[in-house]
């Protein structure tokens, strides 16, 4: 029997659809930390002596894949090598999909170009059968990848490997896997995979929970619309729990980490350790804070959200400029870093327009 945590705090759908961005009440204490032009950012990540890093897809037009930003300027990294899109495909970023600084304060990086068909960014043009993916770790102090992850074991045809946590206690890597509609589960010491909550309720999109932005569904040109299994997740400072979701959802789920690291459970008695919840809004990215808060971007109403340990749910900001919040990464300064990726206003969504507002930026807002 699915454990229900928390209940009280429950909103619908229909309050999102309903809000009109115009009407959306600007927040005072949003920052804007840096201005990206064409270039579309996606992941966000803060280490311990507050670095700031941004991925972006690679797609035109392409700049980096990887940037730490200093001074509100994209500086590739860990070097302009990693960044090319030319030689040995081990050696530099195909499309880096997100990035995580850990409690030891290594940078993970996501490389992640799943199959056309796989892609919730929509069909690729190139149509890949298969996808590519690997995960690097980089040591901060010295710039340089340390380690890399290359998926041997996954079935590339299906995998569309998406965010990625890592647990430094038990040398795991957590990875959302919305082709698979399950978690992957990474071993840092022997590079073996295993596949978790598979299909599960908590797992797998609602079928007919459609997106809405601005009066319009998100479809694309053969009508089908926007959809995502399990997307977004995030780990907490202790390693206990585990937080992930569905874009096409509402409700948010956990797990304890050390039930996901239990070889021996069955899939029925792994399932039976999930958490639900509750209700929260449509998220794409979260993550954790030292005090145990959860936040989750919150796209159908522009909205940064957080909810305490205790089970309540708050609205840090809510801006008009917070079109499909994406990421977020927490600094030692106080802050809440997050990306803006305004996936909905991308041209497969709109009649092959792109209606994305530019320029694309990063953004801070001061943690509670």
């Amino acid at each position: 029997m699915r454990l229900n945590a928390v209940t009280t705090f429950i909103c619908f759908i229909g309050t999102f659809m309903m809000e009109a961005q115009n009407n959306i009440k600007n927040t005072e204490g949003l920052i804007t930390v840096a201005e990206t032009g064409a270039h579309q950012p996606i992941g966000v990540s803060v280490s311990g002596d507050n670095r700031l890093f941004v991925s972006f897809p690679n797609k035109e037009p392409y700049k980096y894949g990887l940037a730490e930003i200093t001074s509100g300027r994209q500086i590739a990294y860990p070097d302009m090598k990693w960044n090319s899109t030319e030689g040995n495909e081990t050696e530099h970023f195909v499309n880096v999909q997100d990035i995580y600084v850990d409690t030891d304060d290594y940078l993970w990086v996501l490389d992640s170009k799943p199959a056309s068909k796989n892609s919730v960014f929509g069909e690729d043009k190139k149509e890949d059968k298969e996808g590519k993916f690997k995960l690097l770790q980089i040591e901060l102090k010295t710039n340089r990848v340390k380690k890399a992850y290359l998926f041997e074991d996954l079935d590339r045809s299906k995998s569309a490997l998406n965010d990625v946590r890592v647990d430094t206690e038990k040398a795991l890597a957590y990875l959302s896997d919305p082709g698979q509609s399950a978690i992957v589960i990474l071993d840092l010491k022997t590079g073996k995979t295993r596949i978790v909550l598979q299909n599960d309720p908590s797992t797998v999109a609602e079928k007919d929970f459609v997106l809405s932005y601005e009066g319009k569904e998100m479809r694309d040109k053969n009508g089908n619309p926007f959809q995502s299994n399990v997307n977004g997740i995030a780990l907490t400072k202790d390693n206990k729990y585990f937080y992930y979701r569905p874009i096409n959802t509402l409700y948010l789920y956990r797990i304890e980490t050390r039930y996901l690291a239990d070889h021996n459970l069955s899939a029925e008695k792994l399932s039976g350790y999930v958490e639900n919840m509750g209700k929260t809004s449509v998220c794409h990215g979260m993550v954790a804070d030292k005090k145990g808060n959860i936040y989750l971007t919150s796209s159908m109403d522009y909205s940064i959200k957080y909810l305490t340990p205790e089970g309540e749910l708050h609205t840090l900001i809510q801006d008009e400029e917070l079109i499909w919040p994406d990421s977020l990464g927490i600094g030692t300064d106080g802050y809440l870093y997050f990306s803006c990726a305004q996936v909905n206003r991308l041209p497969q969504w709109n009649e092959g327009k792109d209606r994305a507002s530019l320029p694309y930026k990063i953004f801070k807002i001061k943690l509670p």
